[in-house]
């Protein structure tokens, strides 16, 4: 695979989402619904409620806050969400795409309209850039206190299923099948390893250089998208400049 990584990103944004908790709770509940509304409400048989269910507590969610959106989820709610993906183009040409779950899809292409407009992009049509991301599982394993090297690493992750490593100083990052994530999850874990993160993910097939009077404008378009509560992913095929 390419040398994306998304680790640093995250690991950047990791103070602005501790800030923004009650807005990060609020986002995964829609998914808890969404994977209930899917698969049922039985994680031992739907894997993607599994797979949402960590994050919600790898994300220090209440368990009243969690069984509640599987509660409506099953039918105890009024709730209607749809899922909805924009695609766009932001400053300097960058690719970006917006998976949201609304109840109100002319709320939301109002508001995602809108950042693009306030950043100096614009929406585009279905397909536009949809196809210059993968989707992926992604799994990432902490470097900090663990006495594996690289090759000890890759044997594990390959043994485990998993399709492809990077590492970096700070962690290990692997790439899986979508269908093979929590096959792949289960395994690492069974082997010993803890998991910073294990979620499903969209990985750009090739990135476009951010021009460095477009980073500002940029990361101000994905920091208005993130901020919607309807949005629940923002990916961009960008690189940084150093």
């Amino acid at each position: 695979m390419s040398g994306h990584s998304k680790w640093h990103n995250i690991q950047g944004r990791k103070n602005a989402q501790d800030a923004k908790r009650g807005k990060v709770f609020q986002k995964i509940s829609r998914e808890l619904y969404m994977a209930v509304k899917a698969g049922g409400p039985d994680p031992d048989s739907n894997a993607q409620l599994r797979l949402v269910m960590d994050k919600a507590k790898a994300a220090n969610m209440p368990k009243d806050n969690i069984k509640r959106a599987v509660d409506k989820g099953s039918g105890a709610g009024a709730e209607n969400y749809e899922e909805v993906t924009y695609e766009g183009y932001g400053p300097g040409g960058i690719a970006v795409l917006v998976h949201a779950l609304t109840d109100n899809k002319n709320r939301t292409a109002a508001a995602v309209r809108s950042a693009f407009t306030h950043s100096g992009g614009s929406l585009a049509a279905t397909g536009a850039v949809s196809y210059m991301f993968d989707r992926k599982g992604y799994i990432v394993i902490s470097r900090e206190d663990l006495d594996t090297d690289e090759d000890t690493m890759l044997m594990d992750v390959l043994d485990a299923g998993g399709d492809d490593l990077q590492s970096s100083d700070e962690a290990f990052e692997i790439y899986t099948d979508p269908k093979q994530l929590a096959a792949v999850r289960d395994a690492l874990e069974k082997a010993g390893y803890k998991l910073e993160t294990a979620e499903l993910t969209m990985i750009p097939e090739n990135l476009t250089d951010v021009p460095a009077d477009k980073v500002e404008k940029l990361q101000h378009l994905i920091d208005e998208l993130e901020d919607n509560d309807d949005v629940s992913e923002v990916y961009e095929a960008a690189n940084y400049p150093d």
